[in-house]
């Protein structure tokens, strides 16, 4: 399908990186007006302590108020297996929509299960402001961005374009980093290498920028590539990288991997748009499944 990009508007993206979960959350400004958008914001957690707290999110919040900026949109490209997502902590301070990809509810489906969440989780999207299907558009401020999908690393991914930049999530890292894994529940390498082709295709001029970065080989921490970069020097998937040999190297890596030391919590507040499950008492609460992933 066609979707509607337009290279014409250069947006101002500001990146913070938080260097416990290696994630790198976006303010992006609209050219034409003071409107924004967050893009994969982290709350912090201490696991062993079971505490929460928002240093990273006080930091995109204090930015915003500074430069006078009206949030929009708070985009979670999809559902984190490593950190947590702040929305509705900054929804609360700051305004604005939170959106995911409509894939969400398959991923609801999924861990609901395997976290035994019973009747009272709802698997529908509804703790969402906004489901995105492939190719939807929404507005920050004067600009028009769209949401295409991205499959592969989970059935959720979406990639957010808005104007000359794009915000691949995990679907790419760097071109020193390669892509992200694929075997998650709902994950698939012969899926997440036609979702990154459906990227490249992306003009070549097209800023990218990653959810996360791990400074391979010592280098120091980065975030925006373009596609002509990804293309030509992607270690997993540039030069002309084969659909079958992709897979090959990707399940062979994946089987390597352990888990993400998040994983447990970071799926039960993010498939609930950033809110903490509670027992029936009301306290917050999260829950740890014994072989289920």
């Amino acid at each position: 399908m066609p979707y509607p990009v337009d290279m014409t508007v250069r947006p101002d993206v500001s990146g913070h990186f938080d260097p416990a979960t290696n994630t790198i959350s976006y303010i992006v400004r609209d050219s034409a007006s003071d409107h924004c958008a967050i893009v994969d914001s982290v709350m912090d957690i201490d696991y062993a302590a079971g505490r929460i707290t928002y240093d990273h999110a006080d930091v995109l919040i204090a930015e915003i108020e500074r430069r006078g900026l009206t949030l929009d949109w708070i985009i979670e490209t999809h559902v984190h297996a490593d950190h947590l997502s702040a929305a509705p902590y900054i929804q609360q301070k700051l305004g604005g929509k939170i959106g995911i990809g409509a894939q969400i509810v398959t991923v609801q489906e999924t861990f609901g299960k395997i976290f035994n969440e019973g009747t009272r989780f709802q698997r529908d999207g509804s703790q969402f402001d906004a489901l995105l299907e492939d190719g939807d558009t929404y507005q920050i401020g004067e600009m028009t961005a769209f949401a295409l999908h991205t499959p592969g690393h989970t059935p959720a991914c979406m990639t957010h374009v808005m104007g000359d930049a794009a915000f691949v999530g995990d679907t790419l890292f760097m071109p020193d980093g390669g892509s992200a894994r694929a075997d998650f529940p709902g994950g698939d390498a012969g899926t997440l290498y036609d979702s990154i082709q459906k990227v490249l295709r992306l003009p070549d001029t097209m800023r990218l920028f990653m959810c996360h970065d791990y400074g391979p080989n010592g280098r120091d921490i980065a975030w925006e590539t373009s596609v002509a970069e990804e293309k030509a020097h992607n270690i997993h998937v540039g030069g002309g990288t084969t659909r079958a040999a992709f897979v090959k190297m990707r399940q062979a890596r994946d089987a390597t991997l352990d888990m993400p030391k998040l994983i447990l919590p970071s799926l039960q507040v993010n498939m609930r748009a950033g809110e903490v499950p509670c027992d029936d008492d009301g306290h917050p609460v999260l829950k740890v499944p014994v072989n289920a992933i």
